[in-house]
């Protein structure tokens, strides 16, 4: 293959200040990400499209050129790139390795990795020749990279979860430094609070993809619009061969439905698709980061699996870009912001149903229970507290219940209510 093909991809090769405007804004949260550059092992970065990897990935190509790599030991591939489509990563490699670095230690980036077949393998296969390469890797599939490289290349690799920003990110992009001890201690100012409200307000609605952060207001529903198709055609459609209308429509039921139960035989009576079909879309779009769903606490697993499912989405701009919108919306925006923010600090989520409900069960590290309800209003429905105390009586682990409030700070019945802006920045 032609080097120039892999030249666009790496502008440093001719001046290594030219990365500085693919870098964007540092995020403080994936540190340990960029720092791992400097171990041995293969960096794999997982992720839905658009949430920051291929960013991150320059960011790590920064610090390498400013701790004072040769800029022709770098080398980025997007594997989406259609000029490259019938390249293989030998054919690339090889041609990268004549052209511009023959012999010396090279730190190989392939963005959307998994559109190459058998990549896997070919990583592998350098490792157990021992070659002077260290790889970082993306992709917005979940199951294969995770699947493959825990058979392939155990012990061999690191995963990280990229998510788009958090709360504490979208505030720290709008330039607003938040003191937490002082958060801690409710001594911040009447304006700092006033500013983190207001901006809380447009993040549970647009959401925190990073490009859309910084788009003019008027574009940012058609920019998330495309991404909803870009994820629904390029990391499940055209991988799985499947029927256009079919997957949207299905997409668009289960997005509209966020934060609700949802069964089998309900989407089944619904949509009149067959048992089969459902399991299969459902895997299809947690595979790519686009749904998420969460099982009913129980001790028994035949229980948890047997039970109704509740549905999540990655993002609310997302959702609220692609689906039917009611006025209620705003509690199961909420509901789902904070599912989200669990997810991104990696806990083991469930909800609770008997007589009343439990929006979040939490099993901690240690096996203790942390119950968390979610009531986005200063006029709080008792049921709320009484499904709290129901589940904290049934269980003896529960370390913590928590009712997440619009404004309400305060401790009774050992539940510890928080304004979720509050939750959100110091939790």
């Amino acid at each position: 293959m032609e080097i120039e093909k892999l030249s666009e991809w790496n502008p440093w090769w001719e001046n290594k200040e030219l990365v500085k405007k693919l870098t964007g804004v540092h995020r403080s949260n994936y540190d340990y990400l960029i720092n791992s550059i400097n171990i041995k092992e293969a960096v794999i970065i997982v992720g839905v499209r658009r949430s920051g990897k291929s960013t991150l990935m320059y960011q790590m190509i920064d610090k390498l050129l400013v701790n004072g790599t040769d800029p022709k030991q770098i080398l980025f591939v997007n594997l989406e790139d259609k000029k490259l489509s019938n390249d293989s990563l030998e054919e690339i490699y090889l041609s990268y390795r004549k052209s511009m670095n023959p012999d010396k230690k090279t730190y190989i980036f392939f963005d959307e990795v998994h559109k190459k077949e058998a990549w896997e393998s070919w990583i592998r296969k350098k490792y157990d020749q021992k070659s002077n390469d260290k790889f970082v890797i993306s992709g917005s599939c979940s199951y294969l990279l995770r699947k493959e490289y825990a058979t392939l290349l155990t012990g061999r690799n690191i995963t990280f979860e990229v998510f788009p920003l958090s709360f504490e990110e979208f505030i720290s992009f709008k330039g607003l430094d938040i003191n937490k001890e002082n958060l801690k201690k409710g001594t911040i100012l009447d304006k700092t609070k006033i500013l983190i409200l207001k901006n809380l307000d447009e993040y549970i609605n647009i959401g925190g993809f990073p490009e859309v952060f910084f788009k003019e207001e008027a574009f940012k529903i058609k920019i998330l619009e495309q991404y909803f198709d870009d994820i629904l055609y390029k990391d499940i459609i055209d991988r799985y061969n499947l029927n256009t209308q079919k997957t949207k429509d299905f997409a668009m039921f289960l997005i509209t439905n966020f934060t609700s139960l949802i069964s089998l035989r309900n989407i089944r009576n619904s949509l009149k698709i067959s048992y089969d079909t459902i399991k299969d879309y459902l895997a299809y779009y947690k595979e790519a980061f686009l749904l998420f769903t969460i099982d009913h606490f129980s001790y028994s697993f035949k229980e948890q699996k047997t039970l109704a499912s509740k549905i999540y989405c990655i993002d609310n701009g997302l959702r609220n870009a692609t689906s039917f919108r009611f006025s209620k919306d705003e509690g199961k925006l909420v509901e789902n912001l904070i599912f989200v923010e669990l997810k991104r600090k990696e806990k083991d989520v469930y909800y609770w149903k008997n007589n009343g409900e439990v929006d979040f069960i939490v099993k901690e590290k240690d096996q203790s229970l942390k119950a968390i309800n979610v009531s986005f209003t200063d006029e709080i429905n008792e049921r709320e507290i009484k499904a709290l105390l129901e589940f904290k009586k049934e269980f003896k682990k529960v370390k913590e219940l928590i009712l997440i409030t619009k404004e309400i700070e305060k401790e009774e019945n050992k539940i510890k209510f928080i304004p979720l802006w509050k939750w959100l920045l110091i939790d």
